[in-house]
């Protein structure tokens, strides 16, 4: 029996940040309309990237991104205040995670050096 190896295709659709979805479909995905992400673009909260032909192409990490922004909108927020929250969500977690990765830095090298 041959083994199968996975195409360079199917490990693209692995990639949070393959742009793997068309506006309607991601819009579909998010319960929102194409116009709601066509907002969020505009407010600059995600930048689709655009096919050969010009369509907006999404990847799963820009949807979870616009869900997000959908949450808050949803709940009475303004577009353009959701998409400032959501970057700063985002910002904070990347600063947590970064702090983490220094604290074990820290840790890793210190105790090295205690010993």
């Amino acid at each position: 029996m041959t083994q199968e190896t996975p195409s360079p295709a199917a490990d693209r659709f692995d990639d949070d940040d393959y742009p793997a979805y068309t506006m309607g479909r991601a819009a579909e995905m998010i319960g929102a309309t194409p116009g709601f992400l066509r907002a969020v673009g505009d407010a600059r909260l995600i930048t689709p990237l655009r096919s050969e032909g010009g369509h907006r192409r999404y990847s799963r990490y820009q949807l979870r991104i616009a869900a997000r922004a959908r949450e808050l909108v949803d709940g009475g927020t303004p577009i353009e205040a959701a998409c400032r929250i959501v970057i700063l969500e985002d910002q904070l977690e990347e600063a947590l995670r970064l702090n983490e990765e220094l604290r074990r830095s820290t840790a890793e090298s210190g105790g090295a050096a205690g010993s």
